[in-house]
């Protein structure tokens, strides 16, 4: 039934509104996330007609978890907007539940997100002459092209890299384990740091499992990874409050608008569903590889 509309919605953006064909498939892709919403959340038989603002709140409220800045949120709800009118129009719905939602600011406010430009230059004024430089520079290619937490960062184990297939196991909050993919430049900077620095450092038993080391073969804290991204930010003249999670928020954002599967990003952020019933989304490895080839901008030459 929602393929019918969306179809029927297609015609409608083309003849009567004149929309660019660029347009047009934003829009669809506005509506296509909320139909996957609603997917997650249970609701495999709901139909336009019965469609709630309840239900477009908690659509929010999950893409806003996601990491989605407002100012996506706000386009995002302006596609939602146009479909529910278009609607209205042909006498599908008698009400609106998009109507008494506002914009731009939806959902909770989030830290700042990095535009892609911005990511690159962090990345690349790391000194890969220096020991701390290739290690820093792997570090923030992975929580850019994993979206990781810091606290997984800093304790990712060697044992638990599969770098021969792209992925990583991960145990994240309340010791949930998932399989997330890594990027090549991760990978290559990763290999980069483990062959010319780690192989070289004296490490203290309780950290040779660990990826990354700081200079005593220790270890890292959150605290030391807050402050390289913030000597960096400051290197490069970035006027941004960022940390780590920033890149977790950058990583979700950029996949989303570039228009991937919103199970996907939550499987890889290793969220758990907004609603009150615990959803597990459960997506083969080839799948959440695909999403991030095609939709990740680290990915794209």
């Amino acid at each position: 039934m929602w393929q019918s509309y969306l179809k029927n919605f297609k015609s409608y953006l083309t003849l009567e509104r004149s929309l660019s064909e660029n347009s047009i498939e934003a829009y669809l892709r506005d509506v296509q996330k909320l139909w996957e919403f609603l997917e997650i959340a249970g609701e495999l038989d709901i139909s336009v007609e019965t469609i709630t603002d309840k239900h477009i709140f908690n659509f929010f409220g999950y893409v806003s978890e996601l990491g989605l800045e407002a100012s996506s949120q706000a386009r995002i709800l302006s596609g939602i907007k146009s479909f529910f009118k278009y609607l209205l129009l042909e006498d599908v719905i008698k009400t609106d539940p998009t109507q008494l939602i506002s914009s731009p600011k939806l959902g909770r406010k989030l830290p700042e997100t990095l535009s892609f430009p911005e990511i690159i230059d962090l990345l690349e004024a790391n000194d890969l002459s220096t020991s701390e430089g290739i290690r820093n520079r792997a570090m923030l290619e992975i929580l850019y092209s994993s979206g990781l937490r810091v606290s997984e960062l800093i304790e990712m184990k060697l044992s638990e890299c599969y770098f021969d297939i792209g992925f990583v196991r991960i145990f994240g909050k309340g010791e949930k384990i998932r399989l997330v993919p890594i990027g090549r430049d991760a990978i290559h900077y990763t290999e980069m740091y483990l062959e010319h620095v780690r192989s070289h450092q004296s490490i203290k038993p309780d950290s040779a499992n660990h990826v990354f080391l700081n200079r005593r073969g220790g270890s890292l804290t959150r605290v030391m990874i807050f402050i390289i991204i913030k000597d960096l930010a400051a290197k490069i003249g970035l006027h941004k409050t960022i940390s780590p999670h920033t890149f977790r928020h950058s990583f979700a954002t950029h996949l989303i608008e570039g228009g991937a599967d919103l199970r996907a990003v939550q499987e890889m952020l290793g969220h758990e569903s907004i609603t009150t019933t615990e959803i597990y989304t459960h997506l083969d490895r080839s799948f959440l590889q695909q999403t991030i080839t095609e939709f990740h901008p680290r990915s794209r030459k």
